[in-house]
């Protein structure tokens, strides 16, 4: 675990992508056009499942406890990014799935409800699971020459901070389950 020496951390839950993920996804992305707004760097996408905001440095044992004590889906998840969007309202360039696996939803659902009380009280916005490619993007979808389909998939899940444009690991936690009914420990 690797903290900011500061008060408090701008913390947040999510699905890492492997580092071939990461290349092939940032190769698509420089074929896309036109080429605007801020592109996310590739050493940073992720899919968030649920993000904190800010919280007190010494919450953060707590929270570590509460994350492991969250019904995790049992197996690994396969999620298909398939959908190039723009989401105007918060100006970012998207990958979606056209189907999120309902194990997903659950997860992040089960993350939301642990985390109320630890003071998340900013408004409730419905989870809609996507990995950020640019932020401050207000065009049209840009042409792409072939269509999006990259398979994330994950077997951990883990809590992060976010400093100064870098996304630091926190902790993280297994979603697959071991025959003995455990999970396996946090890396």
């Amino acid at each position: 675990m690797t903290l900011i020496n500061e008060p408090q951390s701008r913390l947040f839950f999510a699905l890492t992508c492997s580092a071939p993920l990461r290349k092939a996804i940032s190769q698509w992305r420089a074929l896309l056009s036109p080429r605007a707004g801020r592109p996310v760097p590739a050493a940073n996408f992720h899919l968030t499942l649920l993000f904190l905001g800010s919280v007190d440095q010494a919450q953060i044992a707590e929270i570590c406890t509460t994350a492991s004590k969250i019904k995790v889906p049992g197996k690994q998840l396969t999620l298909v990014l398939d959908r190039l969007e723009v989401w105007r309202k918060s100006k970012a360039l998207v990958l979606t799935p056209e189907d999120a696996p309902p194990e997903l939803m659950r997860l992040s659902y089960a993350l939301e409800q642990a985390m109320l009380r630890f003071g998340q009280d900013q408004e409730h916005k419905e989870f809609r699971p996507h990995l950020t490619l640019a932020r401050d993007y207000q065009y049209a979808v840009p042409e792409a020459g072939s269509p999006p389909e990259f398979f994330l998939r994950a077997d951990r899940f883990g809590l992060y901070q976010s400093h100064k444009g870098q996304y630091n690991p926190v902790a993280d936690w297994s979603l697959v389950k071991l025959a003995d009914g455990g999970s396996r420990p946090p890396g």
